[in-house]
């Protein structure tokens, strides 16, 4: 059981004004401002700025959501991912207009 909880991840998504998603996470795909970027338990320590696009995360029942943000930036360290953008929303639950 130790084993399972150590290749998960904290991941936290954040707008300026408001919580997007919180959770845990087995991996997470973001729109890195050089390339998409993947990110999993036990990564090295990185802060990097995140352009527009889908970040994407695979919960421990191996479940995907996505979520569509505008630009910002992630931190990750000590398995705690980070993602702060302008603006953010749940693509699967969320109706209306796009993040611009």
């Amino acid at each position: 059981m130790a084993e399972s909880s150590k290749a998960l991840m904290q991941v936290n998504i954040v707008a300026a004004d408001h919580p997007v998603w919180h959770g845990t996470a087995k991996s997470v795909t973001i729109p890195a401002s050089e390339g998409e970027m993947g990110i999993l338990a036990d990564h090295e320590p990185v802060l990097t700025v995140i352009k527009g696009g889908t970040v994407s995360v695979v919960d421990p029942a191996g479940e995907r959501h996505a979520f569509e943000v505008s630009d910002g930036f992630i931190s990750f360290d000590f398995n705690k991912l980070t993602v702060a953008v302008e603006r953010g929303r749940d693509v699967v639950r969320t109706e209306g207009p796009g993040i611009e």
